[in-house]
């Protein structure tokens, strides 16, 4: 196992330029070259031409080594010194000093598993170089280009409803195998792909706590392999301890860097967005928690003199985890976002009274803007204008404003709302609050029970017990405009 750092840049290198296959130069039938000792395949890097008895201190790893054997003299030792300087093969040419290859050359070769290619007469040490040189661009292009998928592939995805299951998804399509991102305490967030065998999730487990955040310095990356599965951690910027996991049937040469662009949009999609102001949000909210007067905290949460509370469900009522619920606030411009517990909607404070635009994937309702002292009537008016946007199918609902404007206004204010308490004072909040969406939606059962949440015979239930408590019939045009009015005063 090794572990080695990588920051997560913005720009990140291009990938190296990946190995051409001794296979791939044999098939240039123009050189006439053929593989007569040692193994089938090899990965070649460079080229090297060399007539040195003993070239092995100029030797980097990876060469076909090319000679005529002017100063051969000892085979085995000569074949031996290549293997230990990481040779990738050896091309011996017929003429001028040998007419053929050596069989001590050959055993040699086969005894210390060298590929042993001979070269013909005709083919200049140039021209096999020049192959290999346009085999290598030619594979560089290719996978440029694939990186390149990749990279444009990575960033759509985190411009999706589900940035983060997309983005990992798009990894595990262009990397292939299985991708994790798990929390600082091991818990698995998102998984992508198929699951590898038990003894492959637990070498993934100890990378992980390889490169996870700890009071010792940690690499921003480490490597392993199990059998012929390839392992692979990456810690997360932003200071969360997240963790990407990795895990692989091949690893090209341009994988690194398909994965890299992937651990900077997760770290992007999960940083907490948070600006200078932060510490004093967080403690307006912990001065409330404590039983503080909202209007004494209000300024630590902001300039803002007004807030939109919005209120918003996935689109098919699919689950909602806080890197989703983060993305979203991100999107509507605010750190200050809750991602709700069970079936509930995700809430977001919105700093501010610009106009709340519909987000992909999402169905928002948005309450009034309001001062802080004002926010509970806001989350209410939000909650309502959701009920009304999932039961319409509409992406976003605004909290219907004027009440104060039109025929309401000519009637005081304090003589409407005693009128209201009155009016409506046999009926408890759920049966209110079902009457007053079931007449916003011009009495539709269905898109009632949508809005609400609740089966359309509970909703029959509940108007009905409406109409005995106020002793109204409810198919009066006149007797729901009263009661209209009235709700809206409450």
């Amino acid at each position: 196992m090794d572990g080695s750092s990588m920051e997560a840049p913005v720009a990140l290198p291009p990938p190296p330029t990946p190995p051409v296959s001794l296979t791939a130069l044999l098939a240039r039938e123009e050189l006439g070259l053929r593989r007569i000792a040692g193994p089938d395949e090899a990965e070649l890097l460079w080229v090297h031409t060399s007539e040195m008895a003993d070239p092995y201190p100029y030797l980097l790893g990876g060469e076909l080594v090319l000679s005529a054997g002017v100063l051969l003299g000892d085979p085995d030792g000569y074949v031996a010194r290549l293997v230990e300087a990481g040779a990738a093969a050896l091309g011996f040419g017929v003429t001028p000093v040998f007419d053929t290859v050596p069989g001590a050359l050959v055993e040699a070769c086969d005894r210390h598993g060298l590929p042993l290619v001979e070269v013909p007469p005709g083919t200049p040490f140039t021209a096999i170089a020049r192959a290999v040189w346009r085999l290598m661009a030619e594979a560089r292009h290719r996978e440029l280009r694939r990186v390149t998928h990749a990279q444009q592939a990575l960033a759509t995805a985190a411009a999706r409803p589900d940035p983060v299951p997309a983005v990992l998804h798009q990894l595990t399509a262009r990397l292939g195998g299985r991708a994790v991102l798990l929390a600082a305490d091991g818990e698995e967030l998102h998984a992508s792909g198929r699951r590898p065998a038990p003894d492959v999730g637990a070498a993934l487990a100890r990378l992980a706590r390889v490169v996870s955040a700890g009071a010792r310095p940690a690499p921003a990356s480490a490597t392993d392999t199990l059998r012929d599965t390839h392992l692979s951690a990456y810690a997360l910027g932003g200071g969360q301890g997240l963790v990407l996991e990795l895990a692989t049937d091949r690893r090209e040469a341009g994988d690194h860097t398909i994965a890299g662009v992937a651990v900077v949009l997760l770290s992007l999609l999960a940083a907490p967005h948070r600006g200078a102001d932060a510490a004093g949000r967080s403690a307006a909210l912990v001065r409330l928690l404590l039983g503080a007067d909202a209007r004494d905290v209000g300024p630590l949460l902001g300039d803002a003199e007004q807030w939109t509370v919005v209120h918003a469900r996935r689109s098919g009522d699919g689950p909602v985890d806080p890197l989703t619920a983060g993305a979203l606030g991100a999107a509507l411009g605010s750190a200050l976002v809750d991602a709700g517990r069970g079936g509930d909607a995700v809430r977001v404070l919105v700093p501010g009274d610009d106009r709340i635009v519909p987000q992909p994937g999402w169905t928002l309702g948005a309450s009034a803007p309001a001062p802080v002292t004002a926010l509970g009537l806001a989350d209410g008016q939000a909650a309502r204008a959701l009920g009304r946007a999932v039961a319409t199918r509409t992406p976003l609902a605004h909290h219907r404003t004027g009440a104060g404007t039109g025929l309401a206004a000519l009637i005081p204010p304090d003589r409407a709302e005693a009128h209201a308490r009155t009016l409506l004072a046999p009926l408890t909040e759920p049966l209110a609050e079902t009457l007053r969406c079931w007449l916003g939606l011009h009495g539709n059962w269905d898109r009632t029970a949508t809005a609400l949440r609740i089966h359309r015979n509970t909703v029959r239930q509940r108007i009905t017990r409406c109409a005995a408590l106020l002793d109204m019939d409810l198919d009066d045009m006149d007797v729901r405009t009263e009661l209209w009015f009235a709700l809206r005063q409450r």
